[in-house]
């Protein structure tokens, strides 16, 4: 590397001919590197992951009512038969558990 030339991408800010000049007079030359401030995440970062995970939690909350619904249903549905052929099969049972010979 000659003399001449800026050293490499460490100080890319610094014109060639500043630079220079300053090699020629034989001044030092500083450079100060500025820490850059953290960059912020924009706002669809965090919503999708939320709106996913709302999406899917309504769908398990609809799922679950959705069984619970239809266990409510089968539940009716065997008491009202049961109770409407109670009768009916407590007769029938009585017939057919008798003794054939009479």
């Amino acid at each position: 590397m000659p003399a001449y030339e800026p050293p490499g991408p460490t100080t890319p800010h610094i014109p060639a001919e500043i630079y220079q000049q300053a090699q020629r007079e034989g001044r030092p030359i500083i450079v100060v590197h500025t820490p850059t401030p953290p960059t912020r995440r924009p706002a669809r970062t965090y919503l999708v992951p939320i709106a996913l995970g709302l999406a899917i939690a309504i769908g398990v909350l609809g799922t679950v009512a959705a069984a619970l619904a239809l266990f409510e249903f089968a539940a009716r549905t065997a008491a009202l038969v049961a109770g409407a052929a109670g009768p009916i099969g407590l007769g029938l049972t009585f017939r057919l558990a008798r003794t054939k010979n009479n």
